[in-house]
């Protein structure tokens, strides 16, 4: 099958979402697929086109960049050519170009897939808000021409004004985690050079945005040292000169700077290193604050490393916990709550831990890749 995957940013650009759908293309072109993903050219440097993994990557031309996104004028040609090329088409939301897509598909009778990654939210700002305002008419018509549309969890969807609209197309595939097990003299290694002083280590493994809710973590930190005095926190992702973040950035700085000494930045690690990251931290906090997040793929990558979790209460986000009771759940913008959890967790943490091999059973890449195949192997067909 000829499949095209279509989304704004893809590797080497570090999110959720490009790192779920390299998963899915690598998976699928592992199975004998013809996969080309169909991006932007994020970066100058990055090649027009390239073969990766046995993936054909075409990346469209950037005019210049809006907030959180691109302007590709030339897409809509790029875009016409893949497809025309293609036997179904996955489209990754959220997405300016999505109805774009589906209708060049559609034109095309070809079958179409949205994969919804999760709702769009931007920052502050009078432009941003008329982005938002402009793409709500756009993803309705995308979901309209689609044969069906993906998301992460039932819990999700069903909390989704937007995927609420559309429930006959839905089905839920569970996130695609692939992560090799942790190498424990590496995590040894790791684990001494960062507790100075033996308290305990807070993972966190995100991008510095508004809706991942570092401050609240920071908050959370103020009221740990005082059960934990030599706790610390370590964050790996990309936490300066974020897109779109600038102002959260200056928000943040004043509680960075209080609590500097009891921080361990890292910067983006690389994938390979993921493991014995999350092996190494005692629990992994995640504190998204809406419905940005639609899972959190590093609650189970955590679990995976034998590492519990402490997530907030969102649709979609509180699901791994759920699964697998490898962790607490608490209110989102809690500092409080969040402390309290993560000094439990900490306190009792054998009770939390789960073997391996179960966690790789609730969250199966295989299945994920062999669900997503004959979707769209039916979507074609129809």
């Amino acid at each position: 099958m000829r499949i095209l995957i279509a989304l704004t940013y893809y590797r080497p650009h570090v999110s959720g979402l490009t790192i779920y759908a390299e998963r899915l293309a690598r998976g699928l072109a592992r199975r004998g697929h013809r996969v080309t993903v169909l991006t932007s050219r994020f970066a100058a440097a990055l090649a027009a086109r390239e073969s990766v993994d046995g993936v054909d990557i075409v990346r469209v031309p950037v005019a210049t960049k809006l907030s959180k996104g691109v302007i590709m004028p030339r897409f809509a040609a790029y875009a016409a050519a893949q497809i025309a090329e293609a036997d179904v088409v996955n489209v990754h939301m959220p997405q300016f170009e999505a109805a774009l897509l589906a209708g060049l598909a559609r034109s095309r009778r070809r079958g179409i897939v949205l994969t919804y990654q999760c709702d769009l939210r931007m920052p502050p700002g009078a432009l941003n808000r008329i982005v938002e305002l402009s793409l709500r008419p756009l993803n309705r018509l995308a979901a309209a021409a689609a044969g069906a549309i993906v998301t992460t969890t039932d819990d999700y969807a069903q909390s989704s004004t937007f995927l609420s609209r559309y429930a006959a197309k839905l089905r839920a595939i569970a996130p695609l985690v692939d992560l090799p097990a942790a190498d424990p003299v590496v995590t040894a290694t790791l684990r001494a050079s960062w507790q100075v002083g033996g308290g305990p280590l807070i993972g966190f493994a995100a991008r510095f945005a508004a809706e991942k809710g570092v401050e609240y973590l920071l908050g959370a930190l103020s009221l740990l040292l005082a059960t934990y005095p030599e706790a610390r926190v370590v964050f790996t992702g990309a936490y300066k000169d974020t897109v779109g973040e600038d102002d959260y950035a200056r928000r943040l700085a004043p509680l960075i700077e209080q609590h500097r000494a009891r921080l361990i930045f890292l910067d983006l690690l690389p994938l390979e290193a993921m493991p014995n990251f999350f092996a190494a931290c005692d629990v992994l906090a995640v504190t998204s604050l809406n419905s940005t997040e639609a899972f959190g793929m590093v609650q189970v990558e955590a679990m995976l490393s034998g590492t519990p979790v402490v997530a907030t209460d969102l649709p979609g986000v509180r699901e791994a916990v759920r699964r697998t009771g490898m962790g607490m759940i608490v209110p989102p913008r809690d500092a409080a709550a969040l402390a309290a959890a993560l000094v439990q967790v900490v306190e009792q943490r054998e009770r939390f831990l789960r073997p391996r091999a179960a966690i790789s059973e609730t969250f199966d890449l295989e299945r994920s890749l062999r669900q997503y195949e004959a979707l769209f192997e039916q979507v074609a067909r129809r």
